[in-house]
Formats: structure tokens, sequence, C-alpha cells
């Protein structure tokens, strides 16, 4: 006989299943409408590919998967689609999600489908294509899409493959019904698994030995398979994955970690079903069994319901009475939820619907203050420290918590079983569970927000340093200009002077300076005046271009100058129109320009130039004196329009006041001592 070992803690509650197992599986009514979530399973929910109005098959893709950790959703019978929108959901939250509602036509026609002659011939990423497309997911716990769960990873050797038909929860018989009515087809389905997950070393499928006729079924189907039907002790909650790994194998998955981790890949009986289904036929998940008892049903049976059917369609062909029923429960009493409303679907998670009486599942006393008696930690399945947990919980110490492992807790429910004080330990700590996720989502959130402000934060830093380069090489080419044109005019300069040194006649220098003026007025009067209008306006227009070119580069590189440059192309604009209009009237009339003589010009800056070395020290630093007053008064100005219009430039217009008020201040005290 094969070795099996014991899980630590446990529980043996009240069985119930006698209710139900008694009868065959029936094949429950279809409903007039079918009410189909988009997300039943864990991961991301599928996304329409239906609209309202359309007519659907039985088998027909209504959703699609929109992420790995993903299962499309298809039709549950033929029909229309009549509304696409948020309807109650089973869950525990009570809250809507988004369903594909269908009115049923009462045809049941079914898609075309294919399945694959020999899977054998065909590799494991072919078949686990399939499984995905057909919708499978985990069908006795939360609902793992399987294709994910089958597909692991080429450096991860696994040694044994086990199948989950256990059932350990009170009331449930779905998987037992189903282990003795198609045995044939569990086995048929964990051999196509075996095929896909190639263990090593073997494969097992463990079942309780309260379940006599399902393991003679399975012993029966499995001759010659190579299959192994393991019994071992019932007791609660054996049918968790990490504790049937334990009990068939002797190994113990690390906290946080997945049977792959130590060599081991776990399916559901329910789940090998559809496998077989969906491999040999084509025919996608669209329904599952279901059991439904307590003794506000007057027939306790399992039914093959269509995912989607109502709740309160599936009580009523049991004769539900809601008068007697304490309450409604979807699951079993140690793991299950309360249902508020019967208008929720069955979705593949469904493997019971429980509607105890008062009498049978009275209401759970009034809590009180634990007493430290330390039984939840004996009953505890992972070896967690129950009452520790509760504390922290109380107390929304959450990092303490996580420390302590809440995240191995499986929710079985055996601590608050045995609780003397009634404390209900499960619920503290799904509420702790849901905060902490909240907290890494919020968590999560901030950190991603952070990472969009330092890149936002480096992207400006290197367009502003980008911008300063600009600026600099601007600078650079400018100054390059300048003193190129600065070393032309100091040539030419020089030259002059050499000139003026080689000449040997004393002459009058002011006679010099009007002979010098009016040879170049003479050399100017020689060019025509239309030409030399032609070259303004193309001298106007070289600047306007530029002014316009600078005008967008500050503009694209959000430069702080954009104003200015704007202001630039407006003026340049005006000069250039005077300058056309002034061409216009000169080719238009040529002899309307006339030529002004300059000697009254030179005449005047000779004299003023000769005034001002006649100047006495007073005079000169009174000039200075007026000509400062005059600055400070415009820079003062330009300060103010600056403030008001809260300009870039207050800060070097302030300085510049400051400076000028200080040379003002200086020149004043300078002529006050010469007077």
């Amino acid at each position: 006989m094969r070795e099996v070992w014991n899980i630590h803690g446990g529980i043996h509650p009240a069985e119930q299943k006698d209710q139900s197992n008694k009868n065959p599986i029936v094949i429950a009514a279809m409903p007039d409408e079918l009410v189909i979530p988009v997300l039943q399973h864990i991961g991301a929910p599928a996304a329409p590919v239906v609209q309202v109005g359309d007519r659907v098959l039985k088998g027909q893709l209504i959703a699609e998967a929109q992420s790995a950790v993903s299962v499309p959703v298809h039709s549950s019978s033929s029909g229309q689609v009549i509304a696409i929108e948020p309807r109650p959901v089973a869950h525990p939250s009570a809250l809507n999600a988004l369903c594909i509602v269908i009115k049923t036509d009462g045809k049941d026609q079914w898609i075309d489908c294919q399945g694959v002659e020999d899977y054998r011939q065909r590799d494991k990423s072919a078949l686990l294509e399939i499984i995905r497309q057909a919708g499978i997911a985990g069908m006795g716990g939360a609902g793992f899409p399987s294709a994910v769960k089958l597909n692991t990873r080429s450096d991860q050797r696994i040694e044994t493959l086990i199948i989950n038909g256990t059932e350990c929860e009170p009331y449930i018989t779905a998987d037992d019904r189903l282990m003795r009515e198609r045995a044939e087809q569990v086995i048929a389905g964990a051999t196509i698994l075996s095929y896909i997950v190639d263990p090593s070393t073997e494969t097992l499928i463990g079942v309780e030995d309260n379940k006599p006729e399902a393991i003679a079924a399975l012993q029966r189907a499995a001759a010659d398979s190579g299959i192994e039907i393991v019994s071992f002790p019932t007791k609660y909650p054996s049918g968790g994955e990490k504790q049937l790994i334990q009990i068939l194998t002797g190994k113990e998955v690390p906290s946080q970690g997945l049977p792959a981790d130590v060599g081991i890949v776990c399916q559901n009986v329910g789940t090998c079903v559809a496998i077989h289904e969906a491999i040999t036929t084509g025919r996608p998940l669209i329904s599952r069994i279901t059991t439904v008892t307590g003794n506000a049903c007057n027939t306790q049976q399992n039914f093959e319901v269509l995912l989607g059917t109502p709740v309160h369609h599936l009580l009523a062909q049991c004769g539900f009475e809601q008068s007697r029923c304490s309450r409604l429960v979807m699951g079993g009493p140690m793991m299950g939820f309360t249902l508020e409303n019967t208008s929720v679907p069955v979705v593949k998670t469904t493997n019971c619907l429980l509607a105890p009486t008062t009498e049978e599942l009275p209401a759970p006393p009034a809590p009180q203050a634990c007493i430290r008696c330390g039984m939840c930690a004996e009953a505890c399945p992972v070896k967690l420290l129950p009452q520790q947990l509760y504390w922290f919980a109380r107390g929304k110490e959450y990092d303490k918590l996580q420390s302590h492992n809440l995240h191995d807790c499986i929710e079985c429910g055996a601590c608050s079983y045995v609780c003397p004080s009634n404390i209900p330990l499960v619920q503290y700590y799904r509420a702790s569970k849901a905060a902490i996720r909240s907290q890494t989502e919020d968590h999560s959130k901030a950190e991603h927000s952070k990472q969009r402000f330092e890149a936002r934060k480096q992207r400006l830093e290197r367009l502003e340093q980008e911008k300063q380069q600009k600026r600099a090489e601007r600078q650079a080419a400018a100054k390059a200009r300048a003193k190129a044109g600065s070393d032309s005019k100091t040539d030419v300069i020089q030259a002059a002077i050499e000139r003026a040194k080689a000449k040997k006649a004393a002459a009058n220098p002011a006679q010099a300076a009007i002979e010098k003026a009016q040879q170049q007025r003479a050399q100017q009067t020689q060019l025509d005046p239309i030409e030399k209008a032609q070259q303004s306006v193309d001298s106007f227009k070289k600047r306007l271009h530029n002014a316009q070119q600078k005008l967008a580069e500050a503009t694209e590189g959000n430069d702080d100058k954009v104003e200015i440059f704007a202001s630039a192309v407006e003026k340049m604009q005006a000069k250039l129109q005077q300058a056309e209009q002034q061409l216009a009237e000169l080719t238009a009339n040529p002899r309307s320009s006339e030529e002004k003589p300059v000697d009254d010009i030179v005449a005047r800056a000779l004299a003023k130039r000769e005034a001002a070395r006649t100047m006495t020290d007073e005079q000169k630093l009174q000039n200075a004196v007026d000509s400062l007053t005059k600055r400070l008064e415009k820079a003062q100005q330009k300060l103010a329009d600056a403030q008001q219009q809260d300009s870039e430039h207050i800060e070097i217009l302030a300085d510049s006041v400051d400076k000028l008020t200080k040379k003002l201040a200086d020149a004043k005290t300078e002529l006050a001592q010469k007077v």
C-alpha cells in the first residue's frame, strides 16, 4: 500500500454529503436568459467581441482574453445578445461586474466544433493553446487559468502530476458524482495532462476514503493506464493544493512558492474532464457540475448547469423554499460566501449552492474576547499563528501581518471553527488581505507616478541643456562674426592712418573731414536711388527671415525669449513694408527723391565736436549727469512695465536701475565737488 503523510492541524466537521450524493447528475433546464460575466477566473477580464443585437451560437466566442493570465468566454447556448452591462455577480463584495446577457432561443444550436484525432501528434504548446482558447480555468479552487498553470518553465523538472479528487468540504459532492459517473473521462483527461506535463515519476489521483464508490470507479477506469488512485483518511482541509501535495508526496511547498517549485503540478478532476472535452471534441467550457443542497431545498442533487444560469432558476428546480432558508451560500459552509441576490449567475468556480435552514446552519453566536487557548494554532493546516494574526489584523499592522506570512493563509476556516470565543478569524484575514492589496496597488501607482515625474524632470533638464548648448553655439558664432568684422574694420582704419601719416600737408582737420565726407557722399550719389531702395528691401527681407527663424527655434525649444523674437519680427515686417513702399514710389516717380546735401550735417557734427573740446570739466560733468538722468528714467519705466507684465527680465532690469542710480549719484557727487 502506498505511503501517505499527515498534515498539521485540520478538523473533522460533519460531512453532510449524504443529502446530495445519492442521486445521479441531472442536466439543468435551460433558462430564458443567460448572464455571462467576462471575468470568471483569477486574472484579467476578457473583452467582449459581440454587440447588442448579435445572434450567437452555443460555444461561440463572445469575449476574448486580453492578457497572458486570462481566458476567453463563450456562449453557453444559442440566442441573441440583449445587453452588455454591469450585473450582480457571484462575489463576496456583492458588487456588479460587466456581463454579456443572452436571451436563449431554445434551439441550443452548436457552432461547428472539431477536436484533435490524436493529441500525441501535437506538441505541448499547441495543446496548451487549445486549452486556453476553450476558456478552461481551475474548477476546484480560485479558477486559475489552466493553460498558464500547465505551462511550466523549461528549467523546472516536473516529477509528479496530481489530480485532486478530494472534495473535503462538507455538503459538496459535485466531484464525487463526477468521478462515479464519468470516471473514464477523468482518466482520459488525466492521460492528456500527463502527456502535456510529462512527469518523470508518476501521475496520481488523490481521493479521500469517504468516497469508496468514486475510488472503485476510478480504479476500474485507470487499469493499465499507469495512473495510480491513492486513497487517504478524511480530514478537512486535505483538499487544499499544498495540503494534498504534502499528503501524497511528503513534500512541502515553500511559503509564497508554487507546486512547480518542488516538481509537482496539480489539477482538479473537473478540470480534467473539461480538458478532455476540449481536446477530443473541440468544445469550450460552457457548463459545470454544481451541487444544490441544504434542507431549504426539497430535492438535493447535482446538476450539469450552463454557465450564466441565474441562481434562482437553478434553485427553482429543487423546490427551494426561501422562507426556510437561513442564508444562501455559494460554496461550502467553511469557505463559501453568502449570496444577497439570487439573480447572480453560475460561473466556472461555482461548485455548490447551499440553502440550509436555521436549525441546520444556525447563525454564529456573538464573538467574545480571545482567551489565548491556542486551539486555532493547533488547527491551522499551514502552521500559522492565527491568534497573533488576529491581533495584528485588528491593529491594522500590515507589515507585521506580511512578516507572519498572512498570504499563506488558505482561508479554510479551521481556526474559526475551533475558536471557543466564536471570533470570525477568517473575516479579519480576508479584510486584511484586501487592505494590503489596496495598499500595494496605491504604492505601485505612487511609484509609477514618481517614475513618470523623474522621467519628465530628466526630459526637461535635457531640453534645457540642449537649449543652453544651442544658445552658447549662437553666441560663439556671433562673437566670431563680430571678431571677423572688427578685424576687417581695424585693417581699414590702420590703412587710413598710414595714408594720413604719409601726407606732408598740415591741412586743417576740419577741412579734411569735410572733404572726406564729400568724397563718400559723391560715391553714394553715383548709385541710382531705386537701386539703393532695392538694396534696403533685400536687406530687410534677409533680416526678417533670420528673425522668423529665431522665433521658430525659440517656440519649438520653449525658449523664454519668444516674446522678444516675436516683437523683432513685427518691427522688421514694418520696416520691410516701409522700404517696399519707398521702392514702389521711386519706381513710379524716379525723380521724386533728391539727394540731400550733407555739408550742413558734417558741419554740425564738427561744431559739436569742437564745442566738446572747449567744454570745461564742470560742463562735461553736467552733461554726464543729464545723460545718466535720462537713462535712469528710461530704465525705471522699463522695470515698471516688466513688473506689471510679470516678465522674466525683472531681475535684470532691477540690476540695471541699481547700477544707473549708483553712477548718477557718483556723477552728482563729483559735480558738486567741482562746483
